[in-house]
């Protein structure tokens, strides 16, 4: 009798770990994307314009924030993170701040977003940056040693895969994730991540294929990326390379730090002859 309340205990138990594995499975878009919030009614300053990125069956725009005084400005794309839009007022704050710089900012959304239709995985995101990235080279005439590559969170997940395939003069990466795969593991460690995930996002696997000088900014009191995934994808660049930590967590680091977070980005292109030298 005692042996029988076992086995059914036992096949009780995996009867409902395997149906809370299947969904968690299940929901994995929905968790790593966190796609479907509208644009909302937020733009930066102008000058501002809104582009539609080619034809075909799957529309896509782009956010164009030109630089007022400097024609000749080297180019932001700007990738962004998951639960967030182009509009986001984060993002918004991050655009300005860079043009600031002497920047012009290109800004891709992604299908899925915004209102866009279309279901969001690894391999679309990256599609639509590249899309975004053939823009501003073909359509704008941009020369690749005129593009830094800037990815915030997720989306320095898919500046990755991006740089790892197109050549860039600079890639800044923020909140970046060594793996997401990673990242999910720690968050259900009960769970067999790596078999299951659809969406590994493994930039630790693809970082040394990228030649382009790396800036990397993160804040130690990141929840939501341990600054530990940083640094662990820090270390696996083989080109020239730089982490600053920056303060205010995974989200505000560059309101909270704006100082730091946008001056250590200005030396660095700076550094790398991006951007002019000040006389």
């Amino acid at each position: 009798m005692t042996r029988r309340l076992v086995v059914r205990a036992a096949i009780l138990f995996i009867v409902v770990y395997l149906a809370a594995v299947a969904f968690i499975a299940s929901q994995e878009t929905r968790l790593v994307f966190a796609a479907g919030r509208p644009l909302g009614d937020a733009r930066p300053a102008r000058p501002f314009e809104q582009v539609e990125l080619g034809a075909g069956p799957q529309r896509q725009f782009a956010w164009m924030m030109r630089h007022a005084q400097a024609t000749e400005a080297p180019w932001v794309l700007y990738l962004h993170g998951n639960a967030a839009t182009v509009g986001s007022r984060v993002n918004i704050l991050r655009y300005e701040s860079l043009r600031a710089l002497g920047l012009n900012v290109f800004a891709p959304e992604y299908r899925g977003f915004a209102g866009l239709d279309g279901s969001p995985s690894e391999a679309s995101l990256t599609r639509d940056a590249m899309r975004g990235y053939e823009y501003l080279r073909a359509t704008l005439g941009v020369p690749s040693e005129q593009i830094v590559i800037f990815g915030w969170s997720l989306g320095s997940a898919v500046a990755v895969n991006l740089a790892a395939q197109a050549p860039a003069s600079a890639l800044v990466l923020e909140g970046a994730p060594a793996s997401v795969a990673d990242v999910a593991a720690d968050a259900y460690p009960w769970i067999p991540v790596r078999l299951v995930m659809r969406n590994p996002f493994d930039s630790v696997l693809k970082v040394s294929a990228i030649t382009a000088p790396m800036l990397f900014l993160h804040s130690p009191e990141d929840a939501v990326i341990p600054i530990d995934h940083g640094r662990r994808l820090f270390d696996a660049v083989r080109g020239p390379r730089e982490f600053v930590q920056v303060r205010g967590g995974h989200v505000n680091a560059a309101a909270v730090d704006t100082v730091a977070f946008f001056g250590a980005i200005e030396r660095f292109l700076v550094k790398h002859g991006v951007l002019p030298l000040e006389p």
